[in-house]
Order: structure tokens, then C-alpha cells, then sequence
């Protein structure tokens, strides 16, 4: 490829960008057509940026003031490839499953994952942690939209939720008996990766309080042995979003917690969710995260195994779903231009209330006072708005009982399955193992010691071969962010996409997030075998 790709990329870019009054930089109708931004706007009284949005494709202007720069001279740089790996890996985790926590289920033996930004803040989320009073390991993918808060939320939240449907009666028991005595809890998980630094810490205990309630109401069910994990998968999604939805409706008296509770409410996330218990393996889907199986089967050949159906317009089951749940009268205005009520991409997230709430009730909460400008919270009403809610968080939970060809579990945002099909992951992660596997030296026959190891290491680096990705889920995202039509590696395209200002990032590609779990297959064989 010639170096001419670079300059286009970056002079395209650098054509998206107009000036509008005092100088504010935002995104033209030319880039709509490359990321089509989830939320749509539409105008409402006198011309404002936001009615601009909505003449501009639907994004939303406002994120275009993290104005970096856009001068000429900038798009003349370029990261040399050290840089390009730097900014790859910076966000990238691996560890053996054993070395956190001895009671992890033997199927797993390692997870790998990275995230890259294209938003600023970026709006994805992930986490993994184990169930510390069930067996069990949670992986979690959340993409968010309108804004980082609700992912936040749900990928702090959700895991708890999870983790108290699958206890036993005798269990929550001793959960609310600590409560009564002031005592404490029982822990609940062992975060093995959170989804970052908290900006709910001042707001845990109502967060907590509704937690509580939840589990007394499990309680109540008197059910010995708790509820089956499909059935807490359900439970839990739904829990939450109903609990999202219901502390903005309650009286706050802390600014705070008034204040972040309308943004988690008022902005959105998907979320795909994966339970491992020894050969069980359930995932739960609410939106256009994706879950697949890479499979080896016994003659060697590689194939996927989808886990999760993406919840849009491109879903015929979702598409009939939706005209189910209203009237026939919607049937052309429930979906249009691909989008929920021709606004959002995804048929399925947490919050977004304004697809839940009647009109009547997004008035009375915002009439409460709050800085709607300030907290970045968008006030309008899609036509067609008739018969809410349209929107539902209520997941497909699929299950799957794991066997020795299953190898490894990919999760990620729809930043990677934008631009990868699941086929290509599959292979892109089969290349990743035999290059890991070929690199590694064989330290058998010979002496292990560094002057060795050095050795190595200049061989290749006189061989001129690049120094291969230790990290999977950094992989896909290289591929996805610098494959070119035909789905070749393109250096200088990748060096180009990531070179791009912030303030221009998100016009060519969207955050991604990726985990990639390892079975192990000899373990799940010998369970296979016992059952």
C-alpha cells in the first residue's frame, strides 16, 4: 500500500471538520456516512447545535468540542509502529485464572483483553470477576451511548446482581442477618478486572440499599436452592434496569446522587454477559454486543459457534418482536431508517428511558430542577411516540454445554463486529495461538538461561520480524482498526486511524473492548467422561 493511504485518511478527516459561530469546531454531514453515531437527534423548537445533529446524520455535535486540533501540520505526523504498539497495548490484561482465585471453575484457564478509545471519554466497559459464594466466573462486555454513565453503572452493578440471584436460601439468609446486626457481609465477588475507577463511590449505599431489597424480595420465594442461572441471568438484567429507572423517580436529596442518576438513566449500554460453571456455559445478550465459540473439531479444522443474536433492525425475530409489542398501526414507524423509532441503532440496552418513560413522566423528573445543559442530557421526543416503552432490557440468555473442541470465548463491543465478521475472529485468534506457539522457544533440549533468550531475540530482530502481539484481544483490535477492504493489514492505515484527533476519532470507528477466554479442554473432557 502506498503511503498515500495515510494522507487520505487524514486529509478527509481534516474535511469532515467545519466552523461554525465563535470558532467551535463539529462534525459535518460527510462523515455521517463512516460511524453512524447509536443516537440519533431530532430538531425541536428554534435552531440550536442539536438540531445541527440532526441535519448532520444524527450525531451528536456536542462531543466534537474535545477539540485537540485540526491544523494542517498535524496531519503530517504519523506514529512510528513503537508508538502504534504502545497505544494498542495500553489497555491490555492477561492472567491464568489460578493465579486469582483457587476456586475458579478448571474449564477456564486464562482470559486476555484490551480496549481502545475513540471516544472521550470512552464509552465501553468491561469486567470479570468470580462468584465467591456460588461457583462460577462472570465475563462482562458494556457498551454505552448518550454518554459513558449507565455503562458504568451496569458494569459495577450488574455482577452483584448476578452473584445474589444465584445464592441459596441459607445464604441470603446470612446476607440479611448481617445487615440487621450491622455486621459485615458476606463477600459477594472477587474482582479478578474491574471496569475502572469508580465515580459512584459517594452513591454505593443506595446502590446497596436496592441490592438489599432485591435479595429480601428472593427471600420471599422461599426457594431452597435459589433460582437456576438462565432464570437469574433474566431476573438480574431486568432488576437492574428497573432499579436505574426507579431511583431518578425517587426523591433525592443529595445533588450528587440526583445528578448521576438522571445521566445513568437518560444515557444507555448494552450488555453481553457470560456465566462459566465448570461445563456450563450460559451468556445473556441485551443489544449488539456479541459472544462466539472458536471450535476445533477432531479432524483440525477451525469454526465458529454464535452465542448471541445481535437486537436490531438487520434481526427478523427482533423486527417481529417489536410489531408484536404494539399496536399494527406502528408497524412503519417502529423501526425506521434501521433505528428503534428512527433514533437507535440497538432494540435492547439499559436506561434510555426516554424509549421507556410516557411523556408525562420525562417532565415531571426533568422539571425538578436539574441543569439538563450542564449534565449533557438531551431532551426530546422521537415522532411516533405512542405506546412506550419500546425499549427493553431484557436479555436472551443462551446455553451451551461446553466440550473439549470448544476452545476459546470471544466477547466484545460492536466496535469489533462492525468491521470482523465471526469468522475472522475465530481465525485471527487461531493465528494468534500457532504464532504464540511458534515462537516460544524450545527450552527442552536446551539450557535455560538469559545469554539463550538474548540470543533469540536478536535472531529475530535480525531477521527483521516484528515482535508478535502477547495478547489476543490486541490482535482483533489491531486487525479491526487497520484492515483494509479485502481484510489485509495495512500498517500505514492503522498508523493513520490512530493518529486521527480525538475530536475526529469517533467519525471513523467506535470504542472497542474484547476479552478472550481459554478452556480448558482436558478438564472439560474428563467431566464430559465422568457425566
Amino acid at each position: 500500500m502506498s503511503s498515500t493511504v495515510s494522507y487520505w485518511i487524514l486529509s478527509s478527516a481534516r474535511k469532515t471538520v467545519a466552523t461554525l459561530q465563535g470558532g467551535q469546531r463539529l462534525y459535518s454531514r460527510y462523515a455521517s456516512n463512516r460511524i453512524k453515531s447509536k443516537w440519533r437527534l431530532f430538531p425541536q423548537g428554534p435552531a440550536t447545535l442539536k438540531d445541527n445533529a440532526a441535519a448532520c446524520g444524527g450525531i451528536a455535535l456536542r462531543k466534537a468540542y474535545r477539540h485537540t486540533s485540526t491544523e494542517e501540520e498535524d496531519f503530517h505526523l504519523q506514529l512510528s509502529p513503537d508508538q502504534v504498539n504502545e497505544v494498542l497495548r495500553a489497555g491490555e490484561s492477561a492472567h491464568k485464572i489460578l493465579d486469582l482465585v483457587s476456586r475458579a471453575p478448571d474449564s477456564v484457564l486464562r482470559f486476555e483483553s484490551n480496549q481502545l478509545a475513540a471516544n472521550s471519554p470512552v464509552e465501553d466497559r468491561g469486567g470479570i470477576a468470580a462468584c465467591l459464594q456460588t461457583n462460577g466466573l462472570l465475563f462482562g462486555i458494556f457498551d454505552g451511548h448518550g454518554g459513558h454513565a449507565c455503562a458504568q453503572a451496569v458494569s459495577e452493578r450488574l455482577f452483584y446482581y448476578v452473584a445474589v440471584s444465584l445464592m441459596s436460601q441459607q445464604t441470603l439468609e446470612q446476607m440479611e442477618e448481617a445487615m440487621e446486626s450491622m455486621k459485615p457481609l458476606l463477600p459477594i465477588l472477587q474482582w479478578l478486572k474491574h471496569p475502572g475507577d469508580s465515580i459512584y463511590k459517594d452513591v454505593t449505599s443506595v446502590h446497596l440499599d436496592h441490592l438489599r431489597v432485591y435479595w429480601q424480595e428472593l427471600l420471599n420465594l422461599h426457594m431452597e436452592m435459589g433460582l437456576n442461572t438462565e432464570e437469574a441471568l433474566m431476573y438480574s438484567f431486568q432488576r437492574l434496569d428497573s432499579d436505574i429507572s426507579l431511583e431518578i423517580q425517587a426523591p433525592l436529596e443529595d445533588e450528587m446522587t440526583r445528578n448521576l442518576s438522571l445521566q445513568v438513566a437518560f444515557s444507555g449500554a448494552t450488555a453481553c454477559l457470560a456465566h462459566v460453571d465448570g461445563v456450563h456455559l450460559h451468556v445473556a445478550n441485551a443489544g449488539d454486543c456479541r459472544a462466539i465459540l472458536g471450535v476445533q473439531e477432531d479432524n483440525g479444522m477451525w469454526s465458529c459457534l454464535p452465542l448471541t443474536q445481535d437486537h436490531n433492525a438487520w434481526n427478523p425475530a427482533e423486527l417481529s418482536r417489536l410489531k408484536r409489542e404494539h399496536p399494527q398501526s406502528e408497524d412503519r414507524t417502529v423501526i425506521m431508517e434501521n433505528r428503534l423509532l428512527g433514533v437507535l441503532m440497538p432494540c435492547r440496552a439499559f436506561g434510555d428511558v426516554q424509549l421507556k418513560w410516557s411523556k408525562e413522566l420525562q417532565r415531571s423528573v426533568l422539571e425538578r430542577g436539574f441543569d439538563t445543559e450542564a449534565l449533557n442530557i438531551y431532551q426530546f421526543t422521537p415522532p411516533h411516540y405512542y405506546t412506550p416503552p419500546y425499549l427493553t432490557a431484557r436479555p436472551e440468555v443462551t446455553y451451551h454445554r461446553l466440550r473439549p473442541q470448544d476452545k476459546f470465548l470471544v466477547l466484545a463491543s460492536d466496535g469489533l463486529w462492525d468491521v470482523l465478521g465471526n469468522e475472522d475472529v475465530v481465525r485471527l485468534v487461531v493465528e494468534h495461538l500457532a504464532e504464540e506457539s511458534q515462537h516460544k522457544p524450545d527450552l527442552a533440549q536446551r539450557p535455560t538461561n538469559l545469554g539463550l533468550m538474548q540470543s533469540l531475540l536478536q535472531q529475530r530482530k535480525a531477521q527483521g520480524l516484528h515482535v508478535a502481539d502477547q495478547n489476543a484481544a490486541t490482535r482483533l483490535i489491531r486487525y479491526a482498526v487497520g484492515n483494509n477492504e479485502y481484510g489485509e493489514m495495512e500498517p500505514e492505515r492503522l498508523s493513520a486511524m490512530l493518529t486521527l484527533p480525538e475530536d475526529l476519532a469517533r467519525m471513523y470507528r467506535d470504542d472497542i473492548t474484547v476479552t478472550v477466554v481459554y478452556f480448558n479442554s482436558e478438564s472439560i473432557g474428563a467431566s464430559s467422561k465422568r457425566s
